[in-house]
């Protein structure tokens, strides 16, 4: 496996047990729909939170966050509404990102609540 492939997945990893101790249910991972690939599918209380994570080593040539592009955005939201209507679901639905550097110096995690709001 490629050393940027082993990132994604320590860093998928990091997110969920992120996510698990801050009280959210998981209930997807890696779900696809047609070309899209949503990382993480989560609930708490009434919240479907459609996690996008994004793992760096270093934050020299920016945020994790800022490699989320308007493509990648239209297709999870695409993938979501068909995830939200083929469970039957009646929930708000919240789009984060989950931004790890995982450096020498240690992991940081960066939860990004409502993100593509931000963009």
């Amino acid at each position: 496996m490629a050393d940027h492939n082993r990132l994604g997945t320590l860093g998928e990893e990091e997110a969920v047990h992120y996510l698990l101790k801050k009280g959210y249910h998981i209930l997807e991972r890696n779900y696809r729909y047609q070309r899209a690939e949503v990382d993480i599918l989560a609930m708490k209380e009434n919240i479907l939170a459609v996690v996008e994570v994004k793992t760096r080593s270093t934050s020299v040539f920016g945020n994790p966050q800022d490699f989320v592009k308007p493509k990648q955005i239209q297709r999870l939201v695409t993938a979501v509404d068909a995830y939200v209507t083929s469970n039957n679901l009646d929930v708000d639905v919240r789009f984060d990102i989950i931004a790890i550097i995982n450096s020498k110096d240690g992991l940081k995690i960066e939860h990004l609540e409502d993100a593509f709001y931000h963009f």
